[in-house]
């Protein structure tokens, strides 16, 4: 590493995996309970389970978040971070609201809007909290010896992603209305603003790692972004079509919905052509395999399995079933999920001064993740198709098609059972590098 505070990264990535290590938990709750075996029902029902599942997805990419622009402003802008003591009390203040969260939705005290059932007390401390990261990272930046367009993407995505979680905040008599300002939420972060924050790491982890010019990487960078708003924006409007708003939706959102896998094929093709362009190859292979996993099954997950499903005349049919699983789970898996661990295995060798990254351990976690989650994809597709054609078409009974989906669960239980044992290995892996120390120290 090349600057002291940088180290703080490292807690928040800790933080980040012990909560993925909830949502994998809580994932194998529901999937037992799927095919009938919820001995657990009394004490954690299926809501519950969801419920945890969901949100503590949005925890940990969000901590993770805030971790790679920790590691990542004092190196773009050449400076310490400002204020390094009250980037612990913020990352504190995180872990006591998401803990207080989960308490919360085992009593039943929650919101009840899917992504959002954060309890209304707790927004306001967690916006009190996204305040002093973003406050943090703006004045580390005007205080830098240099600007750059990666830094000011990150940020700007962060400022973003917490300006759109305001309509979150408002309260609405009209579940209309709701549903309306909760997709300016989720869609609009996941679609929006979370893929600038995706561009802005991997334009960082492209420089780093193979050595092209900054120039070139943050011109294709404008372009990304480009291709974000032009689609991301009124694509929002495929969530629309059955809550009751104007048919115009119907429209807009049909047309920009198709052109949503522009933007993660664009990314793609630019982190290949940056990748192969490269005059170097990094030593560190595992997070040159995550951060071109990042780029690829984002393509596969968000942009062709999103357009699989989104548009008019297929959603007619899949809205609301496991069709909607499939599309989800690999499109954080491959946007985000696979982004954070990129910048994660990039930097613990830097923070930690162990160069662990040509270890079997590293390999065997990427392989077994990867293989795990295309297996459960590959099980919520048939079970999505399975439950399209015996509930929406032939008109069977819900709970008579759940029973039927049996067997497809028992391979997203084996699939979930691969994926967590590549995340374990990955905790493993984490743990061994240690804690990070002045050591590791880049004197120049």
């Amino acid at each position: 590493m090349k600057y002291k505070s940088q180290k703080i990264a490292y807690w928040f990535w800790a933080f980040s995996m012990l909560v993925f290590t909830i949502q994998l938990t809580y994932g194998f709750f529901m999937g037992f309970a799927r095919v009938g075996l919820d001995g657990l029902h009394q004490w954690i029902p299926f809501n519950t389970a969801h419920t945890v599942h969901l949100n503590s997805l949005v925890v940990w990419l969000i901590s993770g978040f805030m971790g790679a622009a920790y590691y990542i402003i004092p190196e773009e802008t050449e400076n310490e971070l400002c204020c390094l003591k009250l980037a612990y009390v913020q990352l504190i203040a995180l872990a006591v609201v998401a803990v207080a969260a989960l308490v919360g939705y085992h009593v039943n005290y929650w919101e009840g809007r899917k992504f959002l059932e954060i309890p209304r007390p707790l927004d306001w401390l967690v916006a009190l909290d996204v305040i002093t990261f973003l406050f943090i990272l703006l004045m580390t930046m005007l205080k830098g010896k240099r600007q750059t367009t990666t830094a000011w993407v990150l940020f700007g995505g962060l400022l973003g992603a917490a300006l759109l979680y305001l309509p979150g905040m408002i309260s609405f008599d009209s579940q209309i209305l709701d549903s309306f300002f909760r997709w300016w939420v989720v869609h609009l972060w996941v679609e929006g603003v979370w893929e600038l924050i995706m561009g802005a790491i991997l334009a960082f982890l492209l420089i780093k790692l193979t050595g092209v010019d900054r120039e070139v990487i943050e011109k294709w960078l404008y372009v990304i972004i480009g291709l974000t708003f032009l689609s991301g924006i009124l694509g929002t409007g495929h969530h629309y079509y059955y809550i009751g708003v104007n048919k115009i939706w119907l429209i807009i959102g049909g047309i920009f919905s198709s052109l949503e896998p522009l933007a993660f094929l664009g990314m793609t093709l630019w982190a290949l052509y940056m990748y192969e362009k490269g005059e170097k190859r990094h030593p560190n292979k595992i997070a040159i395999y995550w951060t071109l996993n990042a780029a690829i099954v984002s393509f596969l997950g968000a942009g062709l399995l999103g357009l699989a499903h989104t548009l008019p005349q297929t959603n007619l049919y899949t809205h609301g079933t496991l069709v909607t699983a499939m599309h989800g789970h690999l499109a954080f898996w491959g946007a985000y999920a696979s982004i954070v661990l990129a910048i994660m295995m990039y930097a613990l060798p830097n923070l930690t001064g162990r160069k662990r990254y040509n270890k079997s351990i590293s390999k065997w976690a990427f392989w077994l993740a990867n293989v795990g989650i295309f297996t459960m994809v590959s099980a919520f597709a048939a079970a999505g198709i399975a439950q399209v054609y015996m509930e929406r078409i032939s008109g069977f009974d819900f709970g008579q098609v759940q029973k039927l989906l049996h067997p497809h669960f028992w391979v997203l239980i084996t699939g979930a059972t691969i994926l967590s044992t590549g995340i374990i290995l990955l905790l493993i892996d984490f743990i061994k590098f240690g804690l990070p120390t002045d050591e590791a120290l880049e004197y120049k």
